[in-house]
């Protein structure tokens, strides 16, 4: 089964994000890994707005050794590629006006993957505003959807799927304050018919079952679960207790 059959699959799902610019070396990795396993989600995302290339591609290397949940790059740009990873999502940013992340990266990064056995997934990219002024659209210079503007998140949504996008991906942003409202969530959900990624400011159960609800596919969650072993225990017992309901 493909990547985004997977995730085409997926109720509420979990990934969980690691950013090579703040965990790189093994030393940082394996605590973050061994938890990351336990918890056993859907993927892992690895990327960040600002990263060494080098420290980038050890970070995938050292994760696929350490475990076997598909690992997915989630690019800041065109240079944030390996042929180690499992998949890559080939963000557009639609919400923002900037050629150079609409299709310039895209163009820099397609020949290279040409060549790689990664599984290409298509996803418009929408940041949305989470109450703090993010990496992405500071990097991007490209401002993010008010959280309260649902139209035109639904309307650059379906654009996105219109254009041949496999996903879309609603991210308040690293750091978020306040995460995708749940409405917001809902109404995209109901207007498109491709997989709905949500991220940004995911910092409790209440923040992931709100977004699950809501209709979310895959939720994504970032360094939290390593500041906070309570939360990370807490969306165990979750998938431990779905698992049991399922079976």
């Amino acid at each position: 089964m493909t990547l985004i059959n997977q995730l085409q699959e997926l109720e509420g799902g979990l990934a969980i994000l690691i950013d090579p610019d703040k965990t790189n070396q093994r030393s940082e990795l394996e605590p973050l890994v061994e938890k990351v396993n336990l918890l056993d989600p859907a993927f892992i995302f690895v990327g960040g707005s600002t990263v060494d290339e080098d420290d980038f591609e050890n970070c995938i290397v050292v994760l696929k050794e350490l475990t076997d949940i598909p690992v997915i790059i989630f690019p800041g740009s065109f240079r944030q590629l390996s042929d180690k990873a499992d998949g890559i999502l080939f963000l557009s940013l639609v919400s923002g006006r900037n050629p150079d992340y609409l299709i310039g990266h895209q163009v820099e990064a397609a020949p290279h993957l040409r060549k790689m056995n990664v599984e290409v997934m298509p996803t418009a990219y929408l940041l949305i505003d989470g109450g703090k002024n993010s990496s992405v659209a500071y990097v991007s210079q490209t401002t993010p959807i008010p959280n309260d503007q649902t139209t035109i998140a639904i309307n650059t949504s379906i654009a996105g799927e219109m254009m041949g996008m496999q996903a879309v991906f609603l991210d308040a942003g690293s750091g978020a304050k306040n995460t995708v409202s749940p409405s917001m969530i809902s109404d995209v959900k109901q207007n498109i018919d491709v997989p709905l990624i949500v991220g940004g400011g995911i910092r409790s159960v209440e923040d992931y079952e709100a977004a699950k609800g809501a209709g979310a596919n895959l939720i994504v969650i970032g360094n939290k679960i390593e500041e906070d072993m309570d939360f990370l225990l807490d969306l165990m017992n979750i998938t431990i207790k779905e698992n049991f309901t399922s079976n």
